[in-house]
């Protein structure tokens, strides 16, 4: 049975049993019927477990009584996601303050926007070397070595994300990639997209453009690194932990990230209509290994490329040369690649990301170093060893379904999700997904939260799946896919 945990600025507690709709009346999203209980604190008369003893009459139509807010509410209550619903009903503070887990691309343009729109924010993000999730860049001293091991470019397409790139470029974080991509098909054919729309970079890797994306606000806090472990609500605020220690009390919540910590993170923290949605997101597996070499690989005839699709071979999707893409001379620098493994093959030999066994990494490297040679169409062994290399398992990678909307919102539990997969796999997806959350969530609070229902958004939507690229989508290069590759048939 599913219950609602109602917070309020006053000390008690109010349980509401959802009573499941029956089968053959509701539909399985039917809003269920309530009947509000207590929680009473150990010292204090528990309520009765005889259905045929009637509770006290209240003055309301429902029926009622009231307990402080103790520490029994742990023992009273079984926390899972499936049996709490979190019901906020105190006013917002006067400052309101906004939570955000995850300081990636739609985190950070969600605590961007919140910041226009006057309202506070404090993101909480496990980046150790920077912020940006996926958009990760992993530099390598002394020479410096530089790869963008995650997100490796992004189109626009959507007109409110073009106004954002826009400034980027002002502010010189962002550049045109010009270089030559395309698709390489298995023995070094190149069909390249000659009439592909604009493709972006960020100027020194992707990683230094999400820590630049805040510089210029003055209402958002960055905690970093942070792995937040528990939500509870508490006297109409949300409280945020990191093992036992206390991080903060926020008026809203918002999951900017996904996978297993999302899931366990919303597993017990009274937001069921969230939680069963974070849990239908279904994320693939990529493989990325970063190899340095000392001199240009022996591609005679497709020394002009610097990023391809890779088609027909198992172990390898996607591979860019970094140097090329990231520096606009032609330097003798070592030559830096990423290659993506296929998601498939990702699958094939996925291990815990936190603990990659030896003989896993070196059997994941071989393999996808002959997916190389046979994309380029080098026989088995001539391609050069990398005199450096780092392999990397992305195992929440990519989203492989999708509700199609651009935020969730829990008005009654003041919680919403912000993120690439809420409506497709893309750079400019979070960032959309980020904008539409924010503008939300400042016109929930300046309604004073009065009429929730009214802002419940994507809590009941199905999910559908998610076609594209296996290193993601990239709105705009699509259409022209299929229209060059045609073209290239018809002139070779």
């Amino acid at each position: 049975m599913m219950t609602t945990l109602t917070c309020s600025s006053s000390s008690s507690l109010i349980l509401q049993p959802l009573k499941p709709p029956k089968p053959s009346k509701l539909s399985r999203f039917s809003k269920p019927r309530t009947l509000i209980l207590t929680v009473t604190s150990s010292s204090e008369s528990k309520p009765s477990k005889n259905p045929s003893k009637k509770p006290q009459k209240q003055p309301t139509s429902k029926f009622r009584r009231r307990a402080s807010y103790g520490s029994s509410r742990r023992s009273t209550i079984k926390k899972t996601f499936s049996q709490e619903q979190v019901n906020f009903t105190a006013p917002f503070s006067s400052e309101p303050q906004v939570g955000i887990i995850g300081g990636g691309m739609a985190g950070l343009v969600c605590a961007l926007n919140l910041d226009k729109r006057g309202v506070k924010s404090t993101v909480f993000d496990t980046g150790i070397h920077g912020l940006g999730g996926r958009m990760g860049t992993r530099i390598i001293d002394p020479q410096p070595l530089i790869f963008d091991h995650a997100a490796q470019f992004f189109t626009v397409s959507d007109s409110r994300f073009g106004q954002l790139v826009d400034g980027w470029l002002e502010r010189g974080l962002v550049r045109e990639w010009k270089g030559m991509i395309g698709e390489l098909e298995a023995g070094g054919q190149f069909i390249p997209y000659l009439n592909s729309p604009p493709r972006y970079v960020g100027v020194n890797g992707m990683r230094p453009l999400a820590d630049s994306l805040l510089a210029q606000t003055s209402m958002v806090n960055v905690v970093r690194p942070s792995w937040i472990s528990k939500l509870e609500p508490y006297n109409g605020m949300w409280h945020v932990s990191e093992n036992g220690k206390p991080q903060g009390q926020f008026d809203i919540i918002i999951i900017a990230h996904n996978g297993k910590c999302a899931n366990r993170l919303l597993g017990s923290s009274g937001l069921p209509l969230i939680a069963r949605q974070m849990k239908r997101l279904e994320l693939s597996s990529i493989w990325a290994l970063l190899a340095a070499f000392e001199d240009p690989l022996p591609i005679a005839g497709l020394e002009q490329f610097e990023g391809a699709f890779v088609n027909g071979v198992d172990s390898v999707s996607w591979m860019a040369n970094n140097l090329k893409k990231l520096s606009s001379s032609q330097s003798n620098d070592p030559q830096c690649w990423t290659f993506f493994s296929t998601a498939a093959y990702a699958k094939q030999t996925k291990v815990p990301q936190e603990n990659i066994p030896n003989a896993t990494a070196e059997k994941v490297k071989t393999g996808m170093l002959e997916g190389i040679e046979a994309a380029l169409g080098l026989s088995k062994g001539s391609l050069p060893r990398p005199f450096y290399s780092r392999l990397q398992l992305w195992g929440a990678a990519l989203p492989t379904n999708t509700p199609g909307v651009p935020c969730i919102f829990d008005p009654h539990g003041r919680a919403g999700i912000c993120g690439d997969w809420l409506l497709g796999s893309s750079v400019e997806s979070a960032a959309v997904s980020g904008m539409a959350l924010a503008d939300h969530i400042a016109e929930y609070i300046q309604s004073g939260g009065v009429d929730p229902e009214e802002f419940a958004v994507g809590l009941h939507h199905e999910f559908r799946p998610l076609e594209g690229h296996d290193i993601g989508q990239f709105p705009g290069l699509e259409s022209k896919v299929e229209e060059e590759a045609q073209t290239y048939q018809l002139t070779t």
